[in-house]
């Protein structure tokens, strides 16, 4: 009986060292799907590989692949400013070397053109002593700036590469409060992105930016660094030049500001053939339609623009136009308020006739009136 019990407990001792031999190394032949003890695996179901094909619905793949190989990061340089007396020895042992450091900026801009034209904004460059521009495959030119237009903050830079991507330029009159937008930046320098949102509101003026203000607003978030950057259409056409924020924390509180691309044609058209954007002037003095000055003036137009002064011999004048007029039309655009007159005779060619319909008291005039050449007004000097 011994005897049997020892080989009992042989084969016992056989078989549970065989089954966890087979059951580490072929659990398998078990039946069962992963090994036992501490390296048992943990079952998953994966989608399977997506073909291709178009994106999604909703997505905005093409749009930012159609756009974004256009965008660049635009590093500015100046150097610092020294002290008129830092080359006095004495000034130098008493107060020490007053050389400061060299200021960086950092922006970002859009290819135009095939030939190196890159829009941007005039305070990304403004000032600075050297330009890099570094496209989104990594290659790296120094710009040169072909001309600036303050008065839009828009600015056209040039770069000397071959086989520049270029973005196809769209119709920004064509856009509608409520249009998805995306815009492509380098915000705060952490690379190219992309951020998307809807039209927010179109024509915004009076906000104190620039001379000539007609912004498309948005909510596709942009930040500091995103100035020059794109605002596209879902085709990924450029819409618009992103330029400014509303922002307490400097950061993207949802209200962004970009230069509509029909601006931006006017005044690269401008730059590149004459190397000056000229603006039309007629001399007026205009003001918003108010009760008070409607009654000042006897005025009864509903709509339009109350002309409280005209220059003596200038266009306006030599046209005819008086004081307590009222300018309804210029050409075949209708006036609301006095930003949309300053910008329909601004993108006037200056000593060329265009009509101007008035209200005066009780009747229509038509006149032909030729436009001067605007005057640059003085540069306040950068503190």
């Amino acid at each position: 009986m011994r005897r049997f019990w020892l080989v009992f407990s042989q084969a016992v001792t056989v078989l549970l060292a065989a089954y966890f031999v087979v059951a580490t190394l072929k659990p398998e032949w078990l039946g069962r799907n992963a090994p036992i003890g501490g390296n048992q695996g943990v079952a998953l179901v994966e989608a399977p590989a997506p073909a291709s094909g178009p994106p999604p619905p909703g997505s905005f793949r093409l749009a930012a692949q159609r756009a974004s190989a256009a965008v660049v990061s635009i590093n500015t340089s100046k150097a610092p400013e020294r002290h008129p007396q830092a080359n006095d020895p004495w000034f130098r042992f008493f107060f020490g070397d007053q050389g400061g450091q060299t200021q960086a900026g950092l922006g970002s801009g859009v290819i135009i053109s095939p030939d190196g034209y890159i829009l941007t904004n005039n305070h990304v460059v403004e000032g600075a002593d050297e330009i890099e521009v570094v496209l989104n495959d990594s290659r790296r030119a120094r710009g040169k700036v072909i001309g600036t237009d303050p008065d839009t903050d828009l600015a056209i830079l040039k770069i000397s590469l071959d086989r520049l991507p270029v973005i196809a330029l769209g119709n920004s009159d064509s856009l509608q409060v409520g249009d998805q937008v995306l815009a492509i930046g380098n915000p705060f320098g952490v690379g190219q992105t992309v951020t998307s949102g809807i039209v927010s509101a179109l024509g915004r003026n009076q906000l104190g930016i620039n001379t000539f203000e007609n912004f498309i607003q948005t909510d596709a978030a942009i930040n500091p660094g995103n100035s020059g950057g794109a605002l596209v259409d879902v085709s990924g056409q450029l819409m618009g030049i992103n330029t400014a924020i509303y922002s307490r924390s400097g950061g993207s509180m949802g209200i962004g500001f970009a230069i509509p691309v029909s601006t931006a044609k006017l005044v690269l058209d401008g730059i590149v053939k004459e190397g000056v954007v000229r603006r039309g002037w007629i001399g007026v003095e205009p003001a918003d339609l108010s009760p008070e000055l409607m009654e000042t003036f006897s005025v009864k137009a509903k709509r339009g623009v109350l002309i409280t002064g005209v220059l003596q011999n200038g266009p306006a004048a030599q046209a005819g136009i008086r004081p307590g007029d009222v300018i309804v039309d210029v050409g075949d655009k209708q006036i609301a308020n006095v930003s949309e007159l300053l910008s329909s005779v601004a993108a006037l060619k200056p000593g060329r006739s265009a009509n101007f319909r008035l209200q005066r008291r009780d009747e229509t005039v038509e006149l032909s009136v030729t436009p001067g050449l605007r005057p640059r007004p003085p540069r306040l000097q950068q503190r």
